[in-house]
């Protein structure tokens, strides 16, 4: 009998428990983060006879109590990242009725907590500074949600925190000074918005062991700071527009084991006595701008140590995977220098105190003489105008005014200046019905199953379209105000904007959506297959002109993937052009939520498995562009493509002249052979069968920048290629029935 009491005890002994009960109220709190967490599947079994403290751990869930309070909470769900999840059919983000505030009012509670990871739920809004209550936090993780705005400031009050991760999210602008965090150890801010000053993380912290910023906009020199972090292991900096000299102190680094700064601006020449710590077993510096010799710990008699440094412009490895010496030192003169620290500025306001002071005298009245003549030019052009507002957005001036039949003053089109895009903007029902004259059937574009697209006219005389998509399913305001300043963010040179939105609610229900109202750039020159179709346009788009529009399909393809944007519908009738032969894309993967519908105003395919299929798909679709605009036509299949693809990497192998015949006529005698090789060299590549050979787009826009340099350069001396003889439907294959997508 003694034997099983001491069996029993030994037993009971074993499992492991908490010294007494969970206080009531934490119970109480972990059923409302259930409630804000919409039940996700990791939480489903929890009931009011759960024992939370008893709970077997899981990589899913964690809690863990010391005395009568949490003092751990792991939840891992199973929704995506912000840009996997706009491409998938069910819903990510938590719905439009959760609150970012008052759920973390209520994490808040619990004061215990030491560590706080939640991880893939759907979290979105703008992250609270009363984070910050958690005073006694040491490690803070909330990656792959949907979190935007700035980081709060408030982060640095956490003295005790040790671990900071908030990567792929949605955060952007600058990252609050982190000097304080001075026992962190890791840092992970990767795959957001931030930037562009690199993070002030203090020159006495010699905590730190990780630190990943990579997938950022940061934009300035590596600070010389970092040679003080003495216990680093792990450096992570790529996919930024870091700029400069590269450190040679980071290799030397007492603990490091791993340094990655692929795929920034970092240029100028390697120093040569370098030397590299014994415990760095990985560098990868590819797809900079340096130059000079490899130094002997980084070159290939290092051993035990795997080092990248492909598509630079160095002279002591194999120049396949190397740029020339001549591309690295333009691109490096285009990279402006980053703005100087503010001690910099303190002590040059110091220098130049004296002489700002002698010249402030002459600035103010010649200021003041130019401010009276603005205002006499200005008072001119109101009167000449008669009395035209323009309350809205920034204007060039010169547009001229036409006249109606009835003599009245019709809206003028008037051209956007910057960027060619005015201020995002929220517009009103009325200000929709006005710049469509109230939807008049006149101005409808076009109409289809997502719905109607209207010309239509603001109020400072801008043509725009305007799409209307009624809504077949209930949708909060709130679910759709994030996505569409998710949208709002894509705005580049290369891409049809968006330049504003409307949401209209139910006059019975004015927490669900009837309707957007979704305002788009108007691009008026076509698209670049209207160009190639017609004779008459295709023979205006010579080998420059296409070269051009070819780079700018690129760097849209290019600030589309930074992103994460992709999958994009890639072809010639999206691409537009506007009246300089820029390129626009005009169909790119950012669909509404799922429970509006399946299509989207700007949404293109959605069939991929993982975002870098969808990445290679782009390449792909990118090379059929770059055959196209070579051989004069628009590819009608698929296979087509790769007959084509295989008749030019013939040509390219046998001669010149072979090649030359396949090319469309109006281009013969505007190219320099070497650009053109160059460019059908790029489009075999992104034509390969197996996405994983296929290039980055960082790596065709480098090559693409070369192409145009010998061209630029033939140019100048005068020796481009004469009108070679040769027929082109001889050389190409008939179309087939395979659609190509």
């Amino acid at each position: 009998m003694k034997g099983f009491l001491f069996l029993g005890l030994f037993l009971f002994f074993l499992v492991p428990f908490s010294s007494s009960q969970l206080v009531p109220a934490e119970s109480r709190i972990l059923f409302q983060i259930q409630q804000f967490l919409e039940n996700p599947p990791v939480l489903q079994e929890w009931n009011k006879w759960t024992n939370f403290c008893f709970l077997p751990q899981s990589p899913s869930l964690v809690i863990t109590c010391s005395g009568n309070h949490i003092t751990e909470l792991t939840i891992v769900g199973n929704k995506k990242s912000p840009f996997e999840s706009l491409k998938s059919s069910s819903p990510q983000a938590l719905s439009g009725k959760f609150s970012i505030d008052s759920f973390f009012t209520v994490v808040t509670k619990l004061s215990s907590l030491k560590k706080l990871s939640l991880v893939s739920l759907g979290l979105w809004g703008s992250l609270p500074a009363k984070i910050s209550r958690l005073h006694s936090l040491e490690v803070l993780n909330i990656t792959s949600n949907f979190i935007l705005g700035e980081i709060p400031s408030s982060i640095v009050n956490f003295k005790n925190l040790k671990s900071l991760v908030l990567a792929r999210n949605l955060f952007n602008g600058s990252v609050p000074d982190l000097k304080g965090l001075k026992i962190l150890e890791e840092l992970d801010l990767s795959g957001n918005n931030l930037g562009p000053k690199f993070p002030s993380l203090g020159d006495n912290n010699n905590n730190l062991v990780s630190l990943n910023l990579s997938n950022n906009l940061f934009r300035s020199e590596i600070p010389n700071g970092l040679n003080k972090f003495t216990h680093l292991q792990n450096l992570d900096l790529s996919s930024n527009k870091l700029v400069g000299p590269l450190p040679s102190f980071l290799f030397s680094l007492p603990a490091i084991q791993s340094i990655s700064i692929a795929k920034n601006q970092l240029s100028g020449a390697l120093p040569g006595s370098v030397s590299c710590s014994n415990n760095l077993k990985f560098v990868d510096f590819s797809s900079n701008l340096l130059m000079g010799k490899l130094p002997a710990c980084l070159g290939s008699s290092s051993r035990n140590r795997t080092v990248i440094n492909v598509w630079n412009c160095l002279s002591s490895t194999s120049t396949k995977s190397q740029h020339p010496h001549t591309f690295c030192e333009k691109q490096a003169i285009a990279v402006k220098p980053p703005p100087r620290t503010s001690d910099e500025k303190e002590q040059s306001t110091v220098k130049l105190g004296v002489v700002l002071g002698l010249i402030a005298g002459i600035v103010v009245v010649v200021g003041a003489v130019g401010f009276l003549i603005f205002f006499i030019v200005k008072k001119v052009v109101r009167n000449r105008d008669q009395g035209y507002k323009n309350d809205s957005f920034a204007f060039e001036k010169n547009s001229t005014l036409s006249k109606t039949a009835d003599g009245g003053n019709a809206r003028r089109t008037m051209r956007m200046v910057s960027l060619g895009l005015p201020p995002y903007h929220v517009f009103t029902l009325e200000e929709m019905e006005e710049a469509t004259n109230s939807f008049d059937p006149t101005n409808l574009v076009g109409e289809g199953s997502q719905g109607q697209l209207y010309r239509g006219w603001l109020r400072d005389g801008s043509v725009v379209l305007v799409k209307c998509l009624k809504l077949k399913q209930k949708h909060s305001p709130q679910i759709l105000q994030q996505h569409m300043e998710m949208i709002s963010k894509l705005r580049h040179r290369h891409l049809v904007s968006v330049l504003g939105h409307c949401v209209v609610t139910y006059q019975d229900h004015p927490n669900t959506v009837s309707t957007v109202f979704i305002v788009l750039e108007n691009v008026v020159n076509g698209s670049l297959k209207d160009h190639l179709s017609d004779w008459r346009k295709r023979d205006v788009l010579k080998w420059p002109q296409r070269m051009g529009i070819t780079m700018g399909i690129a760097k849209g393809i290019q600030y589309l993937h930074t992103g994460g944007v992709t999958g994009n519908d890639i072809k010639l009738e999206n691409v537009l052009l506007d009246e300089t032969l820029t390129a626009r894309i005009s169909s790119y993967n950012i669909s509404l939520p799922p429970k509006v519908g399946s299509e989207s105003p700007l949404a293109g395919p959605d069939h991929f498995t993982s975002a870098k299929e969808a990445e290679k798909e782009d390449i792909y679709q990118l090379g059929v562009i770059l055959l196209e605009v070579i051989i004069g036509r628009p590819i009608n299949s698929r296979s087509e493509a790769e007959d084509l693809k295989l008749q030019v990497e013939t040509a390219l192998a046998e001669s010149p002249s072979k090649l030359r015949d396949l090319t469309d006529p109006c281009i013969r005698g505007t190219f320099a052979y070497d650009s053109l090789k160059t460019t059908v060299q790029i489009a075999i590549n992104c034509l390969e069968k197996e996405p994983s050979r296929r290039p980055s787009v960082e790596d065709v826009l480098w090559h693409m920048q070369y192409s145009i340099q010998v061209q630029e350069g033939t140019t100048n001396s005068g020796n481009l290629s004469g009108n070679q003889s040769g027929k082109l439907s001889g050389k190409i294959s008939g179309n087939l029935n395979n659609k190509f997508y």
